[in-house]
């Protein structure tokens, strides 16, 4: 186990990048790529890994391919030039703009050109559902961008997210299978999301999925937010997308729990004991802060080197819409101020797309003397926690990771270190 400050830091950034190196669209894509058909294949690639995961299929394709990428602004990868039949269009995230509304119609434009011998191959990543975005004729995409800024400052889950999203959408839920059908449709899925359910990642534009008006609207009553009686109306009289689902298969090929697998391998070959929370930990970031200081502080009394990891999705209910911060510098600022300068416990917590929340940064690390720095700067801890104000916090104590867009997406990545110094 490391033994210095910035040895420990170095262990777990190192971590991180293993973590985020196992789940690359290079390493883990080619082995699930379709058989090529009779016909053409139309690559049809949305999220913030869509632009990896197209320059991968494309690559390792033996035959014609042409397509569409549909991407966060920024997150466009430099190898995706060298393939002139695939178009790129840079979209908001989470927000959704008019070039989200621009890639969503041309895909299906492209899906429905294709005919029974031709392959629709559907690559699917974190942030497609406000990267697709095509709302039903009654609703306006400034309605839709209220709903949805509204349910994220609300701290509403990604799977409440979709649900609402699902239903209000011409892309999602299944219609983009439709729009391809009779072609045959292979999606291939980075996972983002907790339970890794196709119908929840990207909102499920290939998967028939459930979701009735009542639990749109017990969603966003929750929220105290209202579909005005046009949009109940339009949603309560379409028809389910209609498919051959003999001809429709969706693949996971990478998920938050390899992630975590690679860390913890990375852990237990420099001797450490890893107690393993899964990727499955959802709601506030504070809330789950709080739950993990208790079990480091447990942990600290074994007096054994010990990494406690844990993935999943957490959420910030923003108490200051003047503040700057994402759930994961939320999660470490709660939880430095939760452990309260106790020795040996170290973490980082970053999300695996390198972007948490609004900023430009991938997450944070925390050391026994962060809050003591940060009141020699003259910083409150616990005012910049009420104030949704973690990324600002961190900024100033020169404890950011900053990455830059990673080219994939499997949701948080957070590691714990109980030296046993």
């Amino acid at each position: 186990m490391p033994y210095t400050e910035q040895d420990h830091e170095r262990f777990l950034r190192m971590l991180f990048d293993c973590a985020v190196d196992a789940v690359l669209p290079s390493r883990v894509l080619p082995p699930f790529l379709p058989q090529e058909p009779k016909g053409r294949t139309v690559v049809l690639a949305v999220g913030k890994a869509a632009s990896a995961m197209a320059d991968v299929a494309a690559t390792n394709w033996k035959g014609p391919l042409s397509g569409l990428v549909v991407t966060r602004h920024g997150h466009a990868h430099r190898s995706l030039s060298r393939h002139n039949d695939i178009e790129l269009i840079e979209a908001g995230h989470p927000i959704p703009d008019q070039n989200s509304v621009a890639g969503a119609r041309r895909a299906l434009e492209l899906a429905q050109g294709l005919e029974k011998d031709d392959l629709a191959l559907v690559l699917l990543s974190g942030g497609g559902s406000a990267l697709w975005c095509l709302p039903i004729p009654a609703l306006s995409l400034e309605e839709k961008q209220r709903i949805t800024s509204h349910l994220l400052l609300a701290g509403a889950t990604i799977g409440e997210l979709n649900t609402v999203r699902r239903s209000l959408s011409q892309i999602k839920g299944g219609r983009l299978a439709e729009a391809a059908s009779p072609a045959r449709v292979e999606t291939l899925i980075i996972s983002d999301v907790t339970g890794d359910d196709p119908a929840t990642i990207a909102s499920g534009p290939t998967v028939r999925s459930g979701g009735t008006l009542a639990d749109v609207l017990e969603i966003l009553a929750r929220y105290r937010l209202e579909l005005p009686q046009a949009v109940q109306k339009a949603v309560r009289e379409r028809s389910p997308p209609a498919f051959d689902e003999n001809r429709n298969r969706c693949q996971i090929v990478a998920a938050g729990k390899d992630a975590l697998a690679a860390a913890e391998q990375a852990a237990r070959s420099y001797g450490c004991d890893v107690l393993m929370l899964g990727d499955a930990i959802e709601g506030e970031a504070r809330k789950a802060a709080a739950e993990q200081a208790l079990i480091a502080r447990k942990v600290t009394q074994s007096g054994t080197p010990t990494v406690i990891l844990s993935g999943g999705e957490l959420t910030v209910a923003v108490r200051d819409r003047n503040g700057i911060g994402g759930p994961n510098t939320e999660f470490l600022l709660a939880l430095a101020i939760e452990l309260g300068g106790i020795e040996g416990v170290y973490a980082i917590a970053c999300d695996t797309d390198g972007i948490d929340g609004v900023g430009e940064n991938a997450g944070a690390v925390i050391r026994p003397d962060t809050l003591e720095r940060a009141r020699a700067k003259r910083i409150d801890p616990q005012k910049a926690l009420d104030r949704s104000d973690s990324f600002r916090f961190f900024e100033a104590l020169g404890d950011l990771v900053v990455t830059g867009p990673t080219q994939t997406n499997v949701s948080d990545f957070r590691a714990i270190i109980v030296s046993g110094d």
